[in-house]
């Protein structure tokens, strides 16, 4: 379950952000709509406007949950996965959170420099899982930590780059045979011990590692044998 979990932050670029509204309508939860991404130890990655309620509500109170929700085109969406995650979100000027979500959401680099704007980083503490009728489960957040890569995390933004400038055949190869994604133009925004991501447009999509990276080292050679997988695939 703590898998189900990270691979579904993972792979949604949205989320429903619920925070305690500190003016009138005082003591109010209010819910809007944010963009997000997430690190590599799960923490999510928001970037938000001092004009917007929900930022005027966590300046006053930092405790906020996050629906990520993963039923979307089910024909019955209470049969799906959707989990609820709480934690504290701060504000950061973290370098490499920044690079992170302006790659998840390139088009945000448009308006990520205005005064009005700043990044916020939410610590996880809990999450609500549900995977469908009767899969629900409480997941503190020791349980839901992801395996660890050494200095992947500081290598992401040059690894993402020269895949895109170096190897696009491979990203397309990586969307279509391995994932079902049809269309060119896949970039690849990320990677993590687990996997990684690539967006379209509008479209994102997370391919997931057959086993977890354990060092920045093993990018490399992963990369190269899911090219061979997908050329293998009919």
């Amino acid at each position: 379950m703590p898998r189900t979990v990270r691979t579904l932050l993972r792979a949604l670029d949205r989320a429903s952000l619920a925070t305690n509204l500190p003016g009138e309508p005082a003591g109010w939860p209010y819910a809007s709509l944010v963009l997000v991404a997430v690190d590599h130890d799960l923490s999510p990655i928001l970037l938000l406007s001092d004009m917007a309620e929900h930022t005027r509500a966590i300046k006053a109170d930092g405790r906020v949950s996050l629906l990520f929700d993963g039923t979307v085109g089910l024909d019955q969406p209470l049969t799906g996965p959707r989990a609820t995650v709480l934690g504290r979100a701060v504000r950061t000027a973290d370098q490499r959170l920044k690079t992170r979500f302006l790659t998840r959401h390139p088009d945000a680099a448009l308006y990520s420099g205005f005064k009005d704007f700043a990044f916020y980083r939410v610590a996880v503490e809990r999450a609500h899982l549900v995977g469908g009728f009767g899969k629900i489960r409480w997941i503190d957040a020791a349980e839901l930590a992801p395996p660890s890569a050494p200095g992947l995390a500081e290598a992401e933004a040059s690894i993402v780059d020269h895949m895109n400038a170096d190897h696009a055949d491979a990203l397309q190869l990586y969307a279509a045979k391995l994932i079902g994604r049809a269309g060119e133009g896949w970039k690849m925004t990320g990677i993590d011990p687990e996997g990684l991501d690539l967006r379209r447009g509008g479209e994102v999509a997370r391919l997931a590692f057959d086993v977890p990276l354990q060092a920045v080292g093993e990018a490399r050679k992963v990369l190269v044998d899911l090219v061979g997988k997908a050329r293998a695939r009919p």
